[in-house]
């Protein structure tokens, strides 16, 4: 029987104003612990979303490059009620916690990671989730000179990705979860698994809406992945439409993000969030 480590937890909701919940659990979706405040069907349903979604996560580490041993640092999902934050918490266990939308970032993620220093020991279930590799034929990257171009060429996004430094990829998504468009050059394989694991990392992320808190006109803004190579952000847009982007690691992110908003904006088929990702997340 796992220990419940729900009273390590509290330093975060005590001592972060603005912050409202923390869950820790397994990679395998099983609760080590909560903060007081949430029913055990509502931790039940979080841990077992924020597993898939660390999951998926891993797995879109190519859509940034190919590289040998890629490491997955958070997970962000942004609402207008709030914000999300996923982090590893040691071997097979992540730690999610749920703020207000005025949190200050930085002191959430210095106590997030703190509180993983000290469950240490406490934490002894073997990983069950690695970084997954891409399938054969998806490692193609955005410079390919022989990559095939995936349907429609978006020209508003291309010229982001030519003029933003270490902009890498982007991908227009329908309602459907479909693949609509890309910006050239990009591996027909890539842009077909990252839609299928952006679909799910969008459906993941709205099932943790009530985490963030609940309000009547909630709405999920984006989500962001950052991996010790790059960052790869999916974007909320009209009718139910995404747009997933990668960019390396060093990118200036508030000018990757304007960029991206305002050539979406051109192609007349989004409605833009309130803000792109804050450059201090």
């Amino acid at each position: 029987m796992t220990t419940d480590l729900s009273w390590m937890l509290t330093d975060i909701v005590t001592n972060v104003p603005k912050a409202r919940h923390v869950v820790l659990l397994s990679a395998d979706g099983i609760p080590r612990g909560a903060t007081d405040g949430l029913l055990e069907r509502d931790v039940e349903t979080i841990s077992a979303a924020m597993a898939g979604m660390q999951s998926l996560s891993r797995a879109t580490a190519h859509f940034i490059e190919p590289v040998e041993d890629p490491q997955w640092h958070q997970t962000i999902i942004e609402f207008s009620h709030g914000w999300i934050f996923l982090i590893g918490a040691g071997q097979g266990a992540y730690l999610a916690a749920a703020a207000e939308p005025d949190v200050d970032i930085q002191q959430i993620s210095f106590r997030m990671h703190r509180l993983v220093a000290r469950l240490g020991n406490n934490l002894t279930a073997p990983p069950r989730v690695e970084a997954e590799e891409p399938p054969q034929g998806a490692a193609g990257t955005a410079r390919d000179a022989g990559a095939d171009r995936s349907g429609l060429v978006l020209d508003d996004l291309d010229e982001v990705i030519a003029d933003v430094r270490g902009a890498r990829h982007a991908v227009l998504l329908g309602i459907n979860g479909l693949p609509r468009g890309a910006t050239s050059g990009i591996n027909r394989d890539l842009v077909d698994t990252i839609s299928a694991a952006m679909t799910g990392i969008h459906a993941y992320s709205r099932v943790t809406s009530r985490f963030a808190g609940v309000q009547d006109d909630a709405g999920w803004r984006q989500t962001v992945i950052e991996f010790q190579h790059g960052w790869i952000f999916l974007i909320a847009a009209s009718g139910g439409s995404l747009l997933a982007a990668a960019a390396e690691h060093d990118t200036d992110i508030e000018e990757f993000t304007t960029r991206l908003h305002q050539a979406v904006a051109r192609l007349g088929e989004y409605r833009m969030p309130r803000e792109g990702v804050r450059s201090d997340v």
